[in-house]
């Protein structure tokens, strides 16, 4: 019993040491102050009327939500491509692969965001929204190969193999099979792609232009030039955003294993 306390507690802890920034920035959202202070005078809405209202935050949101669209879609197809790929056991160098396509995720952003800026520039693509499309697919794209990669694995290849002998040819065989069987895991790749389109600031700042600039990088520009509680309103949008997406999924998950695990018993 004392061992499932203390287990507990430090679980406890260090929740509250990861949400703890979290519960400081946010309610400043709500100020009417100009200054992010505490205690809080007043609440009010004023800080959400300026991030819809003012030019700059408002294309700031719409690039962000463009960008994130195109980011999600182009790394969940790519990305679930590769995850199929790298499943096959003929492939000798499977392992060397999957280490290439995570390697973006621990090369340092900088260096990533010059490589980036040097090849968009000779195709012409830098200060365009497909530049920056393209620049943050490739950080997004291990996040679904990883999820994708995961939900691959679970999957029986009996059931694949039965839906083969009954004479299923293989599009058919992704498409009514492997394919719902992995929907878990391809959709919470695509929230990861989507969270890390509107959290990437670095490679926005090398391949982006004045038109492409992104919540992400209206923040960090903010707080560069001075520290207003709008930047505490769209960390907020940020977070309230990112729960709603996981809720989204966690429901379609659930619904989806409800209507697959029939097939797959």
């Amino acid at each position: 019993m004392p061992m499932k306390i203390a287990k507990f507690t430090f679980a406890l802890l260090t929740i509250l040491f990861l949400v703890a920034p979290l519960i400081a920035i946010l309610p400043l959202a709500f100020t009417s102050s100009v200054i992010l202070t505490y205690p809080i005078p007043s609440w009010s809405l004023r800080w959400f009327e300026e991030l819809f209202s003012a030019d700059a935050w408002r294309r700031a949101i719409i690039n962000s939500l463009i960008i994130g669209a195109g980011t999600t879609l182009l790394a969940t197809v790519l990305g679930t491509a590769a995850s199929l790929g790298l499943r096959n056991r003929l492939f000798f160098f499977r392992g060397s692969m999957r280490t290439l396509f995570l390697l973006p995720m621990v090369v340092p952003a900088v260096v990533l965001g010059v490589g980036m800026q040097v090849l968009l520039a000779r195709f012409g693509l830098i200060n365009s929204y497909a530049g920056v499309i393209i620049a943050h697919t490739v950080v997004a794209v291990p996040f679904v190969v990883v999820s994708v990669t995961g939900a691959l694995a679970g999957i029986d290849e009996r059931v694949e193999l039965a839906a083969q002998s009954l004479g299923a040819p293989p599009v058919t065989v992704f498409r009514r099979v492997t394919l719902p069987l992995a929907m878990p895991g391809v959709l919470s790749g695509a929230v990861l792609a989507f969270a890390t389109s509107l959290d990437e600031v670095v490679l926005t700042l090398f391949v982006a232009g004045p038109n492409q600039r992104t919540l992400a990088r209206q923040m960090f520009s903010s707080i560069r030039e001075n520290i207003s509680p709008a930047i505490a309103a769209a960390a907020f949008l940020f977070i309230a955003a990112t729960i709603l997406i996981g809720l989204v999924v966690v429901l379609s998950r659930s619904m989806l294993a409800k209507r697959t695990r029939p097939a797959a018993s």
